[in-house]
């Protein structure tokens, strides 16, 4: 009978009995005085209790009065007849807990298998297999909940998703389960509440590591290779952590220039200017005791609208605050307002600047957590590399990228060797574009140009050997990608002087090639540039690195520099417009 009844149990609780009738029916096995606890049947006892059964009986007669449904009458006469000897049964919480833990696991393979359920919650089907899986071979038949209770772990994290914004993510993407779920839920409740934290929390550790936008989508130059989590290794890490809100919140950037930037967004936010920036039409330069009907609008944005009667006078109070708002700009403070502090004062909203942060702290996770000890930073916008070891950058340069209609890729990859006096292999773009239309209307074009056209059955190639006019100048530095571009030298080194330098086909062209080789590959006094330089006019020669660099083609329009100023470079792909609207943020 007590088989019978912990089956009944299983079979009742999956998904309206709570917990607390199941500690109750438990229990009532060993409380109610009308139920007598008997041990299993052998032969002494049920020859001392039903004095008429027979004397023998075979293993198959036994198990029959225990399968049969006729009830047995048990008067309390016989009660006080010979004495049932009683074999103790285990304590009942010990098999409550068990049968919890069934049925709670059977509770948790039930959500998975209703479809219904799956697209509510949406699980993808990937997911619904591993996670399907991580919960069957689990410890526990629920990750955050336990007892009838969230464990300190999912308060953590509960926390960590609500605050999502600190990070630029929204927290709207991170749906909660009830934090008040009762003690008393179903089983089915508590599971489908767990299983919906654990998605949260695995969608809130993909988007940290920059799985918010199909960068497909973006653009087919933007190929980060992007370190997405698996659902198992997500719930595993955090779950387990002392800290799992802390353990959550690690999987965003850990580069220093992210966190500078997620500094700027707290500080935006938490200054909340009273004014918004107002937009002021175009007029004469202001100086103190002036009239303009502008005035209202710069009185408005300082707070200064209850001063004097005449709101249009362009007065001392209202100089001294244009004063302190140029100083704050880097602008002369001179309190006279001209078009440069018109056009300051008109600048982005709060809500644009938030955007524009953002934006760039959604690139930050493009990249590698681990970007190396040492490596390559090319920011293209800024028209800069650097070569960082540890925090300290130990040489930079000015570098000339891709032209809007010839972008250069954004993405990392590994630079293996270098090649001296290389010779240029026009790619198949550049053929297209610009070699074939040339050739087609001009037959000596090639000649003129010291290109050698090589026939290799149907196709043409095109190539132009080493020496002073060649495109890639006298090194070139490999790091083997889809795109097909790299670091180069070039021969014409007066574009470095150009402001804005977007003028390559893509590929990235240095300005001290010989430098850079030097910091690359002479760290050991080896490959200094003296020897590198005295192998040009030698032949082609490839020289391999001993120590694999990373390079990183990086995109930022915004950056904090070394001294904690913002710098901003323009947006020259259009790829700020681009991320902000793949993140429905403010234009």
């Amino acid at each position: 009978m007590r088989g019978l009844r912990k089956t009944a149990l299983w079979l009742g609780l999956i998904g309206s009995v709570s917990l607390l009738p199941l500690a109750a029916l438990a229990e009532d096995a060993g409380t109610r005085p009308d139920v007598v606890q008997t041990a299993p049947a052998e032969p002494s006892f049920h020859d001392a209790a039903v004095p008429d059964a027979p004397a023998e009986q075979d293993t198959a007669s036994q198990a029959i009065p225990l399968l049969e449904p006729a009830p047995v009458t048990v008067e309390a006469a016989d009660l006080k007849a010979p004495p049932v000897i009683d074999i103790p049964l285990p304590d009942a919480a010990p098999v409550t807990a068990l049968m919890q833990a069934d049925v709670f696991r059977m509770a948790v393979e039930g959500l998975f298998a209703d479809e219904a359920a799956m697209r509510d919650l949406r699980v993808s089907g990937k997911d619904r297999d591993a996670l399907s899986a991580y919960y069957a071979q689990a410890e526990r038949p629920l990750v955050w909940a336990q007892d009838g209770a969230w464990s300190p772990a999912a308060r953590g994290v509960m926390e960590r998703l609500k605050a999502a914004d600190e990070d630029g993510l929204d927290p709207a993407d991170y749906a909660l389960p009830d934090r008040g779920l009762r003690k008393d839920a179903t089983p089915a409740q508590w599971a489908r509440a767990d299983v919906k934290l654990s998605l949260s929390v695995i969608r809130y550790a993909r988007d940290a590591r920059g799985g918010r936008i199909d960068l497909a989508r973006l653009s087919p130059l933007v190929t980060p290779k992007l370190d997405l989590p698996s659902a198992p290794d997500v719930l595993s890490r955090v779950s387990s952590a002392g800290d799992a809100g802390g353990a959550l919140e690690a999987y965003n950037p850990p580069h220093p220039g992210y966190k500078a930037l997620k500094e700027r967004l707290a500080k935006l936010r938490e200054s909340h200017p009273s004014q918004p920036s107002v937009r002021l039409p175009r007029g004469p330069t202001l100086r103190v005791g002036m009239k303009d009907p502008r005035v209202p609008l710069i009185r408005a944005r300082f707070n200064l609208v209850k001063d004097p009667d005449d709101q249009t006078v362009y007065d001392e109070r209202v100089a001294s605050a244009v004063a302190a708002f140029q100083k704050e700009k880097g602008l002369p403070d001179t309190g006279v307002l001209n078009a440069q502090t018109i056009a300051a004062l008109s600048g982005p909203s709060v809500a644009q600047r938030q955007s524009d942060l953002i934006t760039n702290m959604e690139r930050w996770r493009w990249l590698p957590a681990d970007l190396g000890q040492r490596h390559i930073m090319v920011n293209v916008p800024e028209y800069r590399l650097q070569v960082v070891d540890g925090r300290a950058i130990v040489h930079q340069t000015r570098v000339i990228v891709g032209k809007e209609q010839s972008q250069t890729p954004i993405f990392s990859e590994t630079m293996k060797y270098l090649v001296i006096n290389p010779s240029w292999t026009i790619p198949p773009s550049i053929m297209k574009k610009e070699i074939l239309p040339a050739l087609a209307s001009d037959p000596y074009y090639a000649a003129r140009k010291g290109y050698k056209i090589i026939r290799r059955g149907d196709r043409i190639v095109v190539q132009q050997p080493p020496g002073e006019r060649n495109a890639l100048g006298f090194v070139k530095f490999m790091f083997p990608n889809q795109h097909a571009v790299y670091l180069h030298d070039t021969p014409n080194r007066t574009l470095f002087s150009a402001s804005k330098r977007a003028f390559s086909h893509g590929c990235v062209r240095v300005e001290k090639p010989f430098e850079l080789a030097e910091e690359i590959m002479g760290r050991d006094g080896k490959w200094t540039e003296e020897r590198l330089r005295g192998l040009i006019g030698k032949g082609e020669r490839t020289v391999q690195l001993t120590n694999p660099l990373p390079v990183h083609l990086t995109y930022f329009t915004l950056a904090v520099d070394e001294k904690g100023e913002v710098k901003r470079f323009d947006d020259i792909y259009g790829l700020d417009r681009k991320v902000r609207a793949a993140l429905n943020l403010s234009e």
